[in-house]
C-alpha cells in the first residue's frame, strides 16, 4: 500500500477523529452489551441481517438528502467490498471464539487490536510510530490486561479466533486509510450493511441443510419469533451500527491509524461502565487502575 492516496481531498482532523472515535467505541460496547443480553434469544445470523435490514434505508435516506451525487457506483469497489467482508469476518470471528473462551480472553486476545494498527501503519504505509507512540500502546493494552485478568488456563486454540478478529480490523481500518479515504463514510456503511445482509442470509441457508441435532447455540440455531420487545432490540442494535460503521469510517479517514488505534482502547472502559449498569459487574481497585491505563494510553498518543 502507498503511503498516502494520491487523490486525498482533505487533510486529518484529530479533534474529530478522536471525537468520533470515542463516540464509536461507545456505541459498540453499548451493542456488544446488549448482543450478549439477547444472545439466548436470536442466532447470529438473525441479528447481522435483520439490524442491517433496519440500517439500510436509513443509510440510503441520508445519503439521498446529504449526499445524492454519492447514489452511485463507487470508484474503489473492489476495495470497498474487501473492507467490507474482511469486518464481517472480524465479528464473526469474535462471536464464534466466545462459546471456547471466557469473556476476559477473549477480549485481551482482541485487545491486541492497536498493537496490530500501529505494527500495520508501520508497515504497509510507512508512518514513523515514536517512542510515545509505542508507549500508548503497550500502556492500552497493559490496562486492558489489568481490567480483565485473563488466566492462563482461560486459554486454547480458540483465543486464535480474536487473535485473528483483531488482525481483520486492523486491516480494514488501514484499508479505509489508503484506499477508501475519500469515500463518503455513509457509504461505506452501507456497503458493510449489505455485507452483513448477505453473508447473514447465506449462512443462514447453509444452516437449513444441516440436521436438527447440529441447528442450536449462537452460531447454528434457526432464527426465532420476533416480538414488540425482540423489534426494539433489533432497533437499538440497528442505531449502534449505524453509529460504530459510520463512526469507525470517519476516524480512520482522518486521523493516522496509530493514534487512532490507541483510543480503541477505551472500548473497555465503557465496557465495565456497561457492566455495572446491566449486569451488576463493579469494577474492584486494580480495575479502576487498569482504566487510568487505558485513559494514559489516549492522552499519551495525542502528544506523540
Amino acid at each position: 500500500m502507498q503511503q498516502a492516496n494520491s487523490q486525498d481531498r482533505h487533510l486529518d482532523n484529530i479533534p474529530l477523529a478522536v471525537g468520533v472515535i470515542i463516540v464509536t467505541v461507545l456505541a459498540l460496547s453499548l451493542g456488544d452489551a446488549l448482543i450478549k443480553m439477547s444472545s439466548g434469544s436470536f442466532v447470529i445470523w438473525q441479528i447481522f441481517v435483520i439490524r442491517s435490514m433496519i440500517a439500510i434505508p436509513v443509510l440510503l435516506l441520508i445519503l439521498i438528502m446529504a449526499a445524492p451525487d454519492t447514489l452511485r457506483m463507487p470508484d474503489d469497489l473492489v476495495w470497498i467490498i474487501l473492507r467490507s467482508l474482511m469486518l464481517v469476518a472480524m465479528w464473526v470471528c469474535y462471536y464464534v471464539s466466545l462459546p471456547k473462551l471466557t469473556l476476559s480472553a477473549a477480549a485481551a486476545a482482541y485487545y491486541t487490536l492497536p498493537i496490530f494498527i500501529t505494527l500495520f501503519s508501520a508497515l504497509f504505509i510507512g508512518s514513523k510510530i515514536s517512542q510515545k507512540g509505542w508507549l500508548a500502546v503497550f500502556a492500552g493494552f497493559s490496562g486492558v490486561v489489568l481490567i480483565l485478568r485473563p488466566k492462563a488456563g482461560d486459554f486454547n486454540a480458540y483465543a486464535v479466533l480474536p487473535l485473528a478478529s483483531a488482525m481483520l480490523y486492523a486491516a480494514a481500518m488501514i484499508l479505509t486509510r489508503t484506499r477508501c479515504r475519500n469515500q463518503h463514510p455513509v457509504i461505506l456503511s452501507l456497503a458493510l450493511n449489505a455485507a452483513f445482509v448477505i453473508v447473514g442470509v447465506a449462512a443462514a441457508s447453509l444452516i437449513l441443510l444441516l440436521p436438527d441435532t447440529a441447528r442450536q447455540g449462537f452460531l447454528f440455531a434457526p432464527w426465532t419469533a420476533m416480538g414488540w420487545s425482540e423489534w426494539i432490540s433489533m432497533m437499538l442494535l440497528a442505531g449502534v451500527i449505524l453509529t460504530g460503521s459510520i463512526g469507525a469510517a470517519i476516524a480512520y479517514q482522518n486521523g493516522p491509524p496509530a493514534m487512532i488505534g490507541a483510543f480503541d482502547f477505551a472500548y473497555v472502559g465503557f465496557a465495565v461502565i456497561w457492566g455495572i449498569v446491566f449486569f451488576a459487574e463493579v469494577p474492584d481497585t486494580i480495575s479502576i487502575l487498569g482504566i487510568g491505563l487505558v485513559a494514559s494510553a489516549g492522552i499519551l498518543s495525542l502528544r506523540q
